[in-house]
């Protein structure tokens, strides 16, 4: 007589959670190599005598050309491990953005550096990840409302040329009608 049994199908943050890497402390699901993984990316050394750090990321950043690419592409590893632990995709795209933002300012030479020190995309998107794992409504609710924001933004800063360009425009060539 065969043995007939169902396979146990186990949802991402189940199957994730059996790896052995993931503890759970205070509450919180904390996978403990991508929380190392972010820490050496954004703020793994300290500037001694000051609250700044830094990470490999930042260090990457001032590699003319290719730095931001390399940072970018590490970046990608958190935002794999996300999609893959079945976090809401409006918050990995979010993640995405995160690493978009510190990837597109961080190719400005000396400011962009600066910039990338302080956004730490890494670090967000690590937490984004770990929050979205223990209370995946809230994170979701403000994925939405970031990128909600950042296309408003974006749809001013696209709009600000061609309105000015336009007003320009409309005043070099209006014809005042003063000695007709």
């Amino acid at each position: 007589m065969p043995i007939t049994t169902k396979p146990e199908i186990l949802s991402p943050r189940q199957t994730a959670s059996r790896t052995g890497d993931r503890v759970r402390t205070g509450g919180l699901l904390k996978d403990e190599n991508l929380d190392l993984l972010s820490h050496l990316l954004d703020d793994f050394i300290r500037i001694p005598g000051t609250p700044i750090r830094f990470g490999l990321d930042g260090i990457a950043g001032f590699i003319p050309g290719i730095g931001d690419v390399i940072g970018g592409l590490a970046s990608s590893i958190i935002i794999l491990a996300a999609w893959m632990r079945g976090v809401p995709y409006i918050t990995v795209l979010r993640m995405v953005v995160n690493v978009g933002i510190e990837t597109a300012v961080g190719s400005i030479p000396v400011l962009g550096d600066a910039f990338d020190i302080y956004w730490r995309a890494n670090r967000r998107n690590y937490a984004l990840l770990a929050g979205s794992l223990e209370s995946p409504r809230r994170h979701t609710v403000g994925s939405w409302l970031f990128l909600a924001g950042l296309c408003i933004v974006l749809t001013a800063l696209m709009l600000a040329p061609a309105i000015l360009l336009g007003w320009l425009l409309f005043h070099l060539f209006h014809v005042h009608p003063r000695g007709l």
